[in-house]
């Protein structure tokens, strides 16, 4: 508690939400438990040795309740009116979202629905989704139209991404479907945030009508505006297999070099007595920078960092990462603790602590660099490594597949990806301010983006060094964390007994672990009936090998990434097999035993 109190007492918290969101405890238990732990911070002034020696435990026990009751509060359902099938809506853009192959997507805020009598529950939010042929929505108008309205489907297996959960993460509890026209009203006024929001939409629509190709006009936009509605397929891809991903969508690593980018401009313009200034100006930009990219979380997260660290060092304190690190995490879960369940937040901050824990030994495996460049690689390198290395059990828990490739091509483009940022955000500053007839410099820049998207397409080809449907679970995960935490004594004496034994330890009860969860689903025998839209899937797994049986139909590719695939990747299958029947089947027959479609 002593060396890392901010770091022991963001723990605390966290298992307080963990706590709040399996147990679900009411209204009262909880109250009860802050006052308790309220009262039990007396200790910490009181000086008798016993009160002494329980002080921290109190101060821990405090910020526990403080997550259960944080939590508690952000996990509030409010009460949704009561909705017919089809409804005649009014309704707001909040957010414009990742369209598909046939519709463009939003959050948007409903604001009165014609025929409801009861208005209190308004405005409510919403995704909808509009095909694409349709005119693009805006800020600056209300839309009335009449839409198919629903809340979503509950999970029915527990392999499947829970869709209604995670948008109530996010306040939202409805879906639409809008297949008609719509009717919109000019807003008489506009809110500040609805203006900044039109203006980034009106930056986004210049790139479209830039020189630019196609492709390198949605990745500026990504990389940039933190807009990848209309990435190709293709090029998310590519990113996701290389592990580059965080690269295509603006991230917290693009704040940090637009961060010193500002710094070191302002340096050589200001005074050295007004250094101090030059931090406060590089920190409000980003922040003004943040707000007009409709400050998503991780770009919320990496300002919070940057803030709290430099903080530190206006205030001529040490500067500590961790410390910065734990105080921005606790800011953002006192504000809204549902970020915890957020993927892109638990990277980034494992990512960050991998940093500060390993970036330091890695290095000290590299010789003594004696030139300025190859000292930049070296340190580029070191913090790649120690950010892929703790990352790694998270992604495989999530996302269930990894690349050796991605190794590679991360060492290849970070180093380039300063010249990238910088470059793309001068280009979109450029697009901005209409400089569009700069012809030479427009073809460079697409040339160049052009030329590391190919180096990415080639990296992700390399399909044999893909392993894909790897199963992780919790008790998994956190023994390859702990694996992680004891690398770093590895690393730093790897012929000290005590470091190998704690770290083999660590490995061979994962795959001891392993072994046994591989036995137990080896041998389940079950059949599950799986729904994709209007389409039944059978599933009949014996043993080891697992056979679906469904009807022809187009969306098979989908049916494999959203039902096959998790499937056969939670119950630790590799041999599987697709039967079709004839699309007026109701049952089929196998092995001796009928199976209905219901």
């Amino acid at each position: 508690m002593k060396k890392q109190p901010l770091f022991i007492l963001l723990l605390c918290s966290i298992l307080g939400i963990l706590f709040q969101e399996y147990l679900i405890m009411s209204q009262i238990p909880i109250f009860s438990l802050l006052i308790i732990s309220s009262a039990s911070l007396f200790s910490l002034l009181i000086r008798d040795q016993f009160f002494q020696r329980i002080k921290y435990y109190c101060l821990g026990f405090f910020f526990f309740s403080i997550g259960i009751f944080v939590h508690f509060q952000n996990s509030q359902q409010p009460t949704l009116p009561k909705l017919k099938e089809k409804e005649n809506v009014v309704f707001q853009v909040d957010k414009k979202l990742n369209s598909n192959e046939k519709n463009k997507k939003y959050y948007v805020d409903i604001l009165d629905i014609s025929d409801l009598k009861q208005k209190e529950n308004f405005p409510f939010k919403t995704v909808i989704s509009i095909p694409k042929d349709i005119e693009a929505l805006d800020f600056q108008h209300y839309y009335k139209a009449e839409v198919y309205i629903h809340q979503p489907e509950e999970t029915k297996n527990d392999f499947q991404f829970d869709y209604k959960k995670y948008l109530a993460r996010q306040d939202v509890y409805f879906q639409a479907y809008l297949p008609n026209d719509i009717l919109k009203t000019e807003k008489q006024t506009v809110s500040f945030e609805d203006k900044i929001k039109q203006k980034r939409l009106d930056i986004l629509n210049k790139i479209n009508h830039s020189s630019l190709s196609p492709k390198i006009q949605e990745f500026l936009k990504g990389i940039i505006l933190a807009d990848r509605t209309e990435t190709d397929a293709e090029t998310v891809k590519d990113f996701n297999q290389t592990g580059l991903v965080h690269l295509l969508a603006i991230s917290g690593s693009h704040m940090v070099i637009i961060f010193w980018l500002t710094l070191l401009i302002l340096n050589q313009i200001l005074p050295v007595k007004f250094r101090k200034v030059s931090i406060v100006l590089s920190i409000l930009l980003i922040w003004t920078f943040a707000i007009f990219i409709d400050y998503g979380n991780s770009v919320m997260r990496s300002c919070l960092m940057i803030t709290c660290y430099y903080i530190m060092v206006l205030l001529q304190r040490k500067s500590d990462l961790l410390h910065s690190l734990a105080l921005s995490a606790f800011i953002l879960l006192i504000v809204d603790s549902q970020q915890l369940f957020d993927v892109g937040f638990q990277l980034s901050y494992v990512a960050v602590l991998g940093i500060w824990w390993l970036t330091s030994p890695i290095k000290k495996l590299f010789r003594k660099p004696k030139f300025k460049i190859e000292k930049f690689f070296y340190e580029i390198s070191a913090m790649t490594f120690a950010a892929q290395i703790a990352t790694l059990p998270l992604a495989i828990f999530y996302f269930h597949q990894f690349s050796l490739v991605s190794i590679v091509a991360n060492l290849l483009i970070i180093p380039l990806s300063e010249l990238i940022i910088v470059s793309s955000l001068l280009m979109v500053i450029l697009i901005a301010f209409g400089f569009s007839n700069i012809p030479y410099l427009y073809t460079a820049f697409d040339s160049f983006v052009s030329y590391v998207l190919k180096l990415i397409h080639w990296f992700s080809g390399f399909e044999s060094l893909m392993s894909r449907n790897i199963s992780v679970n919790l008790i998994e995960l956190s023994i390859l964390l702990l694996m992680i935490y004891f690398l770093k004594f590895v690393i730093k004496d790897c012929f000290n007994p005590k470091n190998l034994l704690r770290f083999g330890v660590c490995l061979m009860l994962f795959f001891a672990l392993r072994i046994a969860f591989n036995f137990h689903q080896y041998n389940k025998e079950e059949m599950l009936v799986h729904s994709f839209y209007k389409e039944k899937i059978v599933s009949v797994k014996d043993k080891d090998q697992v056979v679906f049986w469904m009807k022809e139909n187009k969306n098979e590719d989908k049916i494999r990434d959203f039902v096959i695939n998790p499937y056969i990747t939670s119950r630790r299958v590799k041999d599987f097999k697709i039967n079709y029947i004839p699309s007026d089947s109701e049952a089929f027959v196998y092995q001796g035993k009928q199976y209905n479609f219901k």
